[in-house]
């Protein structure tokens, strides 16, 4: 038998130091190039050759490696800039350009390994990031505090800022797999401790009611909104994302199927997440007087800016001038509005737990109310019917009817 390699086949040689040896691959483009190994003895330099000829018959392979600096940035422009919603792509590029870049970039992608993702999030988790990203250097020279003067903050990411970094870096290798330019996604086998949520305990249906009264007694311009959040458990975005066009006050239905974002320096008024998150909801009479009083105050507004007004997307939640809501200060509005009530503060989007008990003391049909929560069984609805029975509040709520001009 002869001992000559066949055509194609790659031969071992000698190399500066070493050995070196070569096989011809198909690349992902469909052209035949060679690829190298190295090493420092031929047994060594053999056993990458073999391995080498065994990866080759698997599939295409790339013969040169971007480094993750390089790869990243296409990812970002290329693949999620185009296909993924405007705040995945601020949440990525963030995450890139701060936490990963600074520390990885570098590196190329075939050598990244699962110790170099691993000792990266703990050195990561260390980082004081006021330090790494110069902000007190940044503030004016009479307002530098700590780190511009020599006086570490301390300001470490939180567990949530790790794990959106490690999930980063996860989304962007997935693809890179997908792209065949390497064999395995390293940053997949590294786990980060999962962050705690802190649990608050959401407001009673007395509660929501005092907010509400003391709402509508202020003639507040966004009663309507809040409304819609404790009666229907509308998020925040789809609320500041409703138009006139989502109400027929006819059929006493509304149309959930748009919202308002926030995404970098942009205010956008798009699509909902998915499309389970459109829907049909039913308005109950209390929701619907709520709409109707939102109008003739939009129409009051209108009137006054006269000129200055601007008809944005036709939204129902506005400025006095016609502008989107940004969706930060419904948030900050919402807890300056609970505190004038004397309420505690909870969390904007914790409001969702409370609905369910406004809409039994609203006196809504459980299966009108299995829509509007969005249960897949009538009997998650019907537990939350069994318990709520509070006459205390039932008073409030008919005060707070009275006070709208006898809504039911």
């Amino acid at each position: 038998m002869s001992g000559k390699r066949g055509n194609g086949e790659g031969s071992i040689y000698p190399y500066k130091n070493g050995f070196a040896a070569y096989v011809w691959v198909t690349t992902p483009d469909g052209t035949k190039k060679r690829k190298y190994v190295y090493g420092k003895t031929r047994d060594e330099v053999h056993d990458k050759w073999l391995k080498l000829h065994m990866e080759a018959k698997k599939g295409p392979m790339p013969t040169r490696h971007r480094t993750l600096d390089a790869f990243l940035s296409y990812w970002l422009e290329s693949i999620v800039k185009p296909n993924l919603a405007p705040l995945t792509y601020v949440s990525y590029e963030g995450s890139v350009r701060l936490y990963i870049a600074p520390h990885l970039g570098p590196k190329r992608l075939d050598k990244l390994t699962v110790r170099d993702v691993r000792e990266w999030l703990t050195k990561l988790s260390g980082i004081c990031q006021c330090c790494a990203q110069g902000k007190d250097a940044k503030r004016a020279p009479g307002r530098r505090r700590c780190c511009a003067a020599g006086e570490c903050c301390e300001a470490f990411p939180s567990r949530r800022v790790v794990q959106a970094a490690r999930d980063a870096l996860r989304a962007a290798l997935t693809h890179d797999v997908t792209e065949e330019e390497i064999g395995k996604n390293v940053a997949a086998l590294v786990k980060v401790p999962k962050p705690r949520r802190r649990r608050i305990k959401p407001w009673s249906a007395a509660e929501a009611s005092r907010f509400l009264a003391d709402a509508v007694a202020r003639e507040d311009p966004l009663f309507a909104a809040w409304v819609l959040v404790l009666c229907l458990g509308l998020r925040r975005g789809e609320v500041l994302g409703l138009t006139w066009k989502s109400v027929d006050f006819e059929t006493g239905e509304l149309y959930v199927d748009h919202q308002i974002q926030r995404a970098g320096h942009q205010i956008l008024h798009r699509e909902t997440k998915t499309e389970e998150s459109d829907d049909f909801l039913p308005l109950p009479a209390f929701c619907l007087k709520a709409l109707r009083m939102r109008r003739a105050q939009q129409t009051g507004d209108r009137k006054a800016a006269g000129a200055l007004w601007q008809d944005s997307h036709d939204l129902i939640f506005t400025t006095k001038y016609g502008t989107p809501i940004e969706p930060g200060n419904l948030t900050r509005m919402f807890a300056l509005r609970a505190r004038r009530a004397g309420l505690r503060v909870i969390p904007l989007r914790n409001t969702r737990h409370t609905c369910a008990a406004l809409l039994v003391l609203l006196k809504v049909h459980p299966k009108v109310a299995q829509r509007i929560l969005r249960h897949s069984q009538i009997a998650m609805t019907m537990e939350v019917y069994a318990e709520a029975d509070d006459e205390a509040v039932r008073e409030a709520l008919s005060m707070l009817s009275g006070a709208m001009g006898g809504a039911d």
